[in-house]
């Protein structure tokens, strides 16, 4: 009898053979353009660093600053813990920037796409997706009741197709 634990082995096993394997590269240097890695320098072409401000030094000066005032983390979701005032402030900085009533801030955008649609969208939506979007998208759309509609990418036809097919929803 094959257990549980033989079956995984063997999946990764067959992974593995395929030359499928992920493995993480170990950062030995602060995010930026130019990084080091446990194997020597490399160019960074796939940070989230887009502005550069992982090491500017006014930022982590105020995250020290921070840290010394609150402390590390909130210890817990907003909702059972409290939100701490500076955050509370920063989103109403935010809204009153961008002429809004309230602003609300999430730790990641995959965190934001997975309250964003299920939120917004009911079961008489519909979401017209591009295969190539973001996993968080994708993931977001899927914990929502919206109907949805997948597409190749750039297959203009496809999209047609499920345009017409999501034609009747409230929202597409």
């Amino acid at each position: 009898m094959v257990t549980f634990t033989d079956q995984l082995a063997g999946e990764l096993a067959d992974i593995e053979e395929a030359g499928l394997t992920k493995r993480e590269r170990l950062l030995t240097s602060p995010q930026a353009p130019h990084i080091t890695t446990s194997k020597g320098p490399a160019l960074n072409f796939c940070a989230n660093n887009y502005l550069g401000l992982a090491n500017n030094p006014e930022i982590i000066a105020a995250a020290h600053e921070g840290l010394d005032e609150m402390g590390f983390g909130a210890a817990s979701v907003r909702f059972i813990c409290g939100t701490h005032e500076a955050h509370s402030l920063l989103e109403q900085e935010i809204a009153d920037f961008v002429g809004k009533e309230a602003a609300i801030l999430f730790p990641s955008c995959f965190d934001a796409n997975g309250a964003l649609f299920e939120v917004l969208l009911t079961a008489e939506d519909a979401v017209i997706s591009d295969s190539l979007n973001h996993a968080s998208i994708i993931d977001g759309v899927r914990l929502s009741k919206a109907q949805r509609f997948r597409y190749a990418n750039r297959d203009m036809v496809g999209l047609e197709k499920a345009l017409k097919e999501a034609s009747s929803a409230r929202d597409t």
